[in-house]
């Protein structure tokens, strides 16, 4: 089962987790979650070895939540800690 969490949980524990923003380039230039790490979706699909470890926690978005969705189930099946951030950045923006 997928772990996921909700904007107001992401506001609690903000600063105390490894946040990942899997859009463009350029919608991550243009604004992004505070704290968050860009790596594009199909770099983690293709090498993610290169960017996470298997003890680590790390918590993904997109701009809906969708796309994150499925990388979160890709990786979870290899074996790594992942959680989805419900809503994505539209989501966080509808927050504040």
């Amino acid at each position: 089962m997928l772990s996921s969490i909700t904007i107001d949980k992401l506001k609690e524990m903000l600063g105390t987790i490894q946040i990942i923003d899997i859009r463009s380039v350029e919608k991550f230039n243009n604004n992004h979650i505070p704290t968050s790490k860009h790596i594009p979706m199909d770099k983690l699909l293709l090498y993610p070895k290169k960017y996470l470890n298997f003890e680590d926690h790390y918590y993904f978005y997109c701009e809906q939540g969708i796309q994150s969705i499925k990388l979160c189930l890709y990786l979870q099946k290899q074996g790594y800690k992942v959680h989805n951030i419900q809503g994505g950045y539209e989501a966080w923006i509808m927050s504040n």
